[in-house]
């Protein structure tokens, strides 16, 4: 069966005649219940215009496909986003007196470690159905998926307290010159995820709301088309540069240990709890009848974060570094 893609719709041929397929959009109502809702007996065509201020029209999921092969946007930008991140942490890294190669195999734990918790967390979310389907947790589509960040932070944390301490890295120090690479880096898997057109946002008829028009997006993450949805993705994007522009200025004022590390999850927790309020995709899950897991995850990071702060570790001394040859 081949296969053509319009702006407004899909169209398919069957036994030699085209058709046009009808689209069915996911609503989210406030008591986050998900309502299947769909025009009836509408085209594809006559889905109404939306008038919102942002049409996703020149963004794409896939950079470029040849033969089976094809390039995902949000990989090229959360392989942009790992390079300049690292490359952020070795230049503060070396301005705060820690090694730069160990700094750079921390990263590579990070980054492995980051990407096997996202994952893991994405399955535990949706548990239920990973129960039902035990195979495609280890199908395609879930190791092209990006996971969960919260997951893939909380695992890389833990993963990266164990190698510093195995290194004799000074624990606090290094995080502190992390967070800010972690911001840039998560800022620019964010807009993988614009591009990609997962992660979206409820409806809305704000000014800047956006509506995805590129049908990849739908086959391949279920991107509701033709849907004026809040820009989630940018809001975080938005979030993380802002969040990684200050840590980088308070990190050469900082007055304790920890200051720099406690600050990023205070302000990413608070920040994604309420960013969490906008999310319309499904797989949330909920907890206590009114949040989010991811929100329950936000809320310890902000209690972690307090807790370097209330610790006020002191500042150690900074050894003077000879340039590796």
């Amino acid at each position: 069966m081949s296969s053509e893609a319009s702006l407004s719709g899909f169209h398919h041929k069957v036994g030699g005649q085209k058709k046009e397929l009808e689209f069915t959009t996911c609503v989210f109502d406030p008591d986050r219940t998900l309502r299947r809702l769909s025009w009836k007996s509408a085209p594809a065509s006559e889905v109404p215009e939306s008038r919102s201020g942002i049409y996703n029209r020149g963004v794409f999921p896939r950079l470029f496909h040849i033969g089976s092969f094809g390039l995902p946007t949000y990989g090229l930008m959360a392989a942009l986003g790992l390079i300049f991140g690292l490359l952020l942490i070795v230049k503060l890294g070396r301005e705060q007196g820690i090694d730069p190669d160990k700094l750079w195999n921390l990263g590579i734990v990070a980054i492995i470690s980051g990407v096997a918790g996202a994952k893991i967390l994405m399955v535990l979310v949706d548990l239920v159905y990973y129960r039902d389907h035990p195979g495609e947790i280890f199908a395609l589509s879930t190791l092209q998926a990006g996971g969960v960040w919260s997951g893939g932070l909380v695992l890389a944390i833990i993963m990266c307290v164990w190698y510093m301490r195995r290194n004799r890295m000074p624990v606090l120090a290094s995080c502190d010159v992390f967070a800010p690479g972690l911001a840039l880096g998560h800022a620019f898997g964010r807009l993988g995820c614009f591009a990609a057109g997962c992660c979206w946002g409820r409806e809305t008829h704000v000014p800047w709301a956006v509506t995805f028009r590129n049908p990849l997006a739908a086959e391949i993450v279920g991107t509701p088309l033709g849907v004026p949805l809040h820009p989630t993705q940018l809001y975080e994007l938005v979030l993380e540069l802002a969040n990684c522009i200050f840590l980088v200025w308070l990190l050469r004022r900082k007055k304790f240990e920890g200051e720099i590390i406690g600050t990023y999850l205070i302000v990413y927790g608070v920040g994604r709890y309420f960013i969490e309020f906008f999310r319309g995709d499904p797989g949330r899950g909920v907890l206590f009848g009114f949040m989010s897991d991811t929100q329950a995850i936000a809320l310890l990071l902000v209690v972690a974060g307090g807790l370097l702060w209330l610790r006020r570790v002191p500042l150690r001394e900074q050894p003077k570094l000879v340039s590796a040859r």
